[in-house]
Formats: C-alpha cells, structure tokens, sequence
C-alpha cells in the first residue's frame, strides 16, 4: 500500500518551504525527546555524536541509507522542546532544516518539519524522502511496523514534483 503523501510546498523570499505535519498523541517533551536523543532518533532515523548544542556540529549517522554514512550537522539553533534547527551540506548542496513542536490542550503535539530549499529541484526525490522518515518516527513511537522505502519513491515522485 502507498502512504499518502502530506507535504506541501510554501513560497518565501528567500525561495520555498516544504512542510510536512505528523501529530502524536503525547506530550511534547516526549516527541522532542524522540527527535534528540541519541538512542531515540536510532530508531528512526540514525544515531548521533558529539557535544550538541548551538552553534556546534554532531555527526548523525544515517543507518537506513545504503553504507549508513556519519554526516556533519550543525545545530543552527536549539529551543527545548519546541524548535530544532539545523544545516548540512552533501553533493546534493545545503540542507536547512527545521523541526517545530507545539503541543494542544488535547495532550497531541504537533512536529512540523521544515526544508528551506533555495530552489525546488529535486523535490520529487527529498519529498517522499521525508514522508519515509516522519512514518519511520511514527512507528518508532508506536511499536507499529517499519515502513517499506519503495512505497514512497518513486510512487510519491509526481505528486512533488506537481507542487506548485
């Protein structure tokens, strides 16, 4: 079965943002505590080392890519538990990010996580992408079953490359 895809993209000056919601049923310090921690973000995303905090650089290893690279990330700015920036740089070019939390009177919190992008190329790939890794965290907090990468790319590839 093909997830849905939820991103959309948002015009800024400086070129756009893609944005993609998840919300969980848990306080926020809890699902902030799923994007920092080290033995945390492993289930979903990668581990990461080095001294964290703003202005430094960690390295994340990324264990579900192929050879499970260690990357350089520089924590750009860091506000418990509510806002995570980050940046990086790879062969693909500069990677801004950032993870916004806000927590409801209901007990859900929201995550949205945010791409700055300079331009929109290849947002058919990074798209689909970040569905993948947003259910990975959801079923790392669930328990529920890993979702398979091939059911994002390239079958959400079209509907990102058609944001307008």
């Amino acid at each position: 079965m093909t997830p849905a895809p939820t991103g959309r993209l948002v015009p800024t000056p400086a070129g756009h943002d893609l944005i993609l919601t998840r919300t969980y049923r848990a306080p926020v310090a809890d699902v902030w505590a799923s994007v920092t921690e080290p033995e945390r973000t492993a289930r979903w995303f990668g581990p990461w080392r080095g001294e964290a905090g703003p202005g430094r650089t960690v390295e994340v290893q990324m264990v579900f890519e192929e050879e499970a690279p260690w990357s350089p990330l520089r924590i750009d700015a860091c506000e418990p538990p509510h806002r995570l920036a980050v940046s990086a740089e790879d062969e693909a070019g500069p990677w801004r990010l950032e993870l916004l939390l806000s927590e409801a009177g209901d007990g859900t919190t929201e995550l949205r996580l945010v791409q700055h992008l300079a331009d929109t190329d290849g947002i058919g790939e990074i798209g689909p992408g970040w569905e993948y890794y947003l259910d990975m965290l959801t079923a790392a907090r669930t328990g529920g079953p890993r979702p398979d990468f091939g059911d994002y790319y390239p079958a959400q590839k079209a509907y990102f490359d058609a944001l307008p």
